[in-house]
């Protein structure tokens, strides 16, 4: 759930106690919000998938020494994605939810998204580290 309150738990499709029901304002003219951080979250999941399949067949194909750039450029662009969509939810969440539960707490998805945003970024920065290594190393010998 990305936001809890008392017996209820809202995620970015559905709002749930005993039974789930579709997010109330999904179609009001904050729904842009909403949208925005659906697509933002999604297309990081894509992206970090297809950055975890990548890195593996060139872990598999590449000779010892070349490069990870385009795993890095993935993982980056899935960094990027999970904070945007996280820094979207942070600002706008008050304007797609009811006011019965503005009351609430931000829920575990919220949170596993924000530490989903440093790990994938430190993974993006050790396949740059890993390039500029490469990098200073033919320039140098």
């Amino acid at each position: 759930a990305w936001w809890a309150s008392g017996n209820f738990y809202i995620d970015l499709w559905y709002a749930c106690n005993t039974t789930c029901y579709p997010v109330v304002n999904r179609e009001s003219s904050a729904a842009g919000y909403l949208q925005a951080v659906q697509a933002t979250m999604i297309l990081a999941t894509i992206l970090c998938c297809v950055g975890f399949v990548v890195f593996t067949l060139q872990l598999f194909r590449l000779k010892q020494g070349e490069r990870f750039v385009f795993t890095g450029i993935v993982q980056l662009l899935s960094a990027l994605c999970v904070m945007v969509g996280a820094s979207i939810y942070t600002a706008q969440h008050e304007n797609f939810q009811e006011k019965k539960f503005r009351n609430g707490n931000y829920g575990y998805s919220f949170v596993l998204a924000w530490i989903a945003f440093p790990v994938t970024l430190i993974s993006a920065l050790i396949a740059a580290v890993d390039y500029i290594a490469d990098v200073i190393a033919v320039c140098c010998l």
